[in-house]
């Protein structure tokens, strides 16, 4: 195993492989209601030519797969992709992200099939709100699902919460608490200006952990599981942690160690960037593994520095359900 940086000297071990453009919800800050037009299922990669990815990208020195969507748990036989990333060599870390919906359905299943982590998606603990803001889920559904995940032995079960001015910024205190009675890892994420009004909702991470000073002083802490980019704190005597994601109001890409493959088979780089590197093709014209690799180095050595959000700069091509987060 050679190690994989790219131009930045970026250690690059971690891949985000997007399984699906379908999803069951849609978020306000993710899809339109109507949806997005969806891909062909010929279009998007099967099982085997995924495993195909995961072996060469592991044979640069990627160790760490994360499943996403769209919504991963709407693809049937799910559990069978974790078994066979899980025979991969070099990978030490298979996590999924998911909305929750169908995860009490699938914990169990999942963990026997070598599925570590989960993290869940949930901006509100109220119902009716809950319902507004995924246009059409059931909040019960996703409690039920973090539950199932964290008796099937899915630890740390980690929850993510877009924070939304007007939307659930209210909220954060509720989400904080939990990590006080119940043990919850929440972690507050900014939004990221996908739409060109999105900025309306936009709340600073530092405007949360504002909020957050009625509860008592964050202290700093390691996190348990993953190196990506959340900081992480916990209140005295809090077994959970809280997390912060400021991909607007901080510098974080300077440690980005990741890369997306999408569900049809574009590898990108960088989520706020448009650019991509076809690999469906080559896969299905019988390429070698080890041009494959050569095409995984290709996109790594055009990994940009630095998003420029800040500079009104974002990517179109996309929704972001259609890149995985």
């Amino acid at each position: 195993m050679t190690g994989l940086s790219d131009a930045f000297q970026r250690p690059i071990n971690y891949l985000r492989v997007s399984i699906t453009d379908r999803c069951n919800l849609r978020c306000v800050y993710c899809m339109p209601e109507e949806g997005v037009t969806l891909w062909p299922h010929s279009e998007i990669l099967r099982y085997e030519e995924i495993l195909t990815v995961a072996q060469a990208a592991a044979a640069l020195g990627i160790n760490k797969l994360r499943l996403t969507g769209g919504e991963p748990l709407v693809r049937a036989q799910l559990a069978d992709l974790v078994r066979m990333l899980c025979t991969v060599p070099g990978v030490d870390d298979m996590a999924l992200t998911t909305n929750g919906v169908l995860l009490k359905q699938h914990a169990a299943e999942l963990r026997q099939a070598g599925l570590k982590r989960v993290n869940v998606s949930l901006d509100s603990l109220r119902g009716e709100r809950y319902s507004r803001i995924t246009r059409r889920g059931r909040l019960e559904d996703v409690l039920a699902g973090i539950d199932a995940a964290k008796a099937a032995g899915l630890h740390p079960v980690k929850v993510n919460v877009v924070v939304m001015q007007g939307i659930n910024d209210d909220e954060v205190i509720d989400f904080a608490r939990l990590t006080l009675s119940e043990g919850w890892h929440v972690r507050f994420i900014e939004l990221m200006p996908f739409a060109p009004d999105d900025h309306l909702n936009f709340v600073a991470t530092s405007e949360v952990k504002e909020r957050l000073q009625s509860l008592g002083p964050l202290e700093p802490c390691l996190p348990g599981h993953g190196n990506g980019p959340a900081k992480y704190f916990r209140f005295p005597g809090a077994t959970g942690t809280v997390g912060f994601i400021s991909p607007v109001t901080e510098h974080i890409c300077f440690r980005c160690n990741r890369l997306r493959l999408t569900a049809d088979g574009k590898l990108r780089p960088c989520l706020l960037s448009d650019f991509e590197v076809d690999l469906k093709q080559p896969l299905r014209s019988g390429a070698s593994l080890e041009h494959l690799k050569g095409l995984i180095c290709e996109a790594v050595a055009a990994k940009p520095e630095r998003h420029h959000l800040s500079e009104g700069v974002r990517p179109t091509a996309r929704a972001m359900g259609q890149v995985g987060g």
